[in-house]
């Protein structure tokens, strides 16, 4: 198949269950080491990074997808963007679950005093309530009941993958490769976003584009 094709219907449904193969198989690979005892000398540790890593990917993943369409033409891409990113938010649930539950054992006090003593664990909360709203508007109606408003909440994902890395960033402290990569990443996906850019990929997208064929044509 072309990759400029369209996709069928079945093509649609099959490209969703693999992604929701992929998607599932960091949480499956949790399970599969944690009845196994392979989560490390700290597994609540290992399970806070784990889900967090996965939940900056996430993001990162679904911001990807329009740069991604805009370069290739592929406009079946934007069918996936949704499922991604209701992803990143399922990862961050878990996250922030492991947090209250295994770390804090859901005792408010100690919670709040976390939230405002260490700056990380601030900008990560932060980051979490603001992706609320948006997962609870990802939905197709909601998005014709918001109009114009509903682009200008979801913009808000930028600055959540930036409180996230940051979150990640000030939690490492020493090693910040791996941050480092996730930030270099969201610059050249908000370098894409530039006006001047974004018209000049879908420029290219058009052209690269197969053309319709006349009657008596040959392709």
């Amino acid at each position: 198949m072309p990759l400029t094709a369209r996709l069928t219907p079945r093509q649609i449904i099959w490209s969703k269950a693999l992604l929701w193969a992929i998607c599932l198989a960091p949480l499956l690979r949790l399970v599969v080491l944690g009845l196994n005892g392979g989560l490390g000398a700290n597994p609540i540790e290992f399970i806070t990074r784990s889900t967090g890593t996965w939940t900056l990917v996430g993001l990162l993943a679904t911001l990807a997808v329009t740069p991604l369409r805009n370069l290739s033409g592929l406009n079946w891409l934007i069918r996936f963007r949704r499922l991604l990113g209701l992803f990143a938010f399922f990862y961050a649930c878990l996250h922030f679950t492991t947090y209250l539950w295994l770390d804090q054992f859901f005792d408010p006090s100690s919670i709040a005093r976390d939230i405002i003593k260490r700056p990380f664990i601030t900008v990560g909360f932060a980051a979490f309530i603001l992706l609320i709203p948006l997962a609870a508007t990802s939905r197709q109606h909601m998005m014709k009941k918001l109009g114009r408003n509903w682009q200008r909440l979801h913009r808000l994902v930028y600055v959540i993958a930036g409180l996230g890395i940051v979150h990640y960033w000030w939690l490492v402290k020493k090693d910040i490769s791996q941050p480092l990569l996730y930030a270099c990443v969201l610059a050249v996906l908000l370098v894409m976003r530039l006006p001047r850019l974004q018209h000049s990929l879908l420029a290219r997208a058009r052209d690269a584009a197969p053309r319709s064929c006349k009657p008596g044509c040959r392709e």
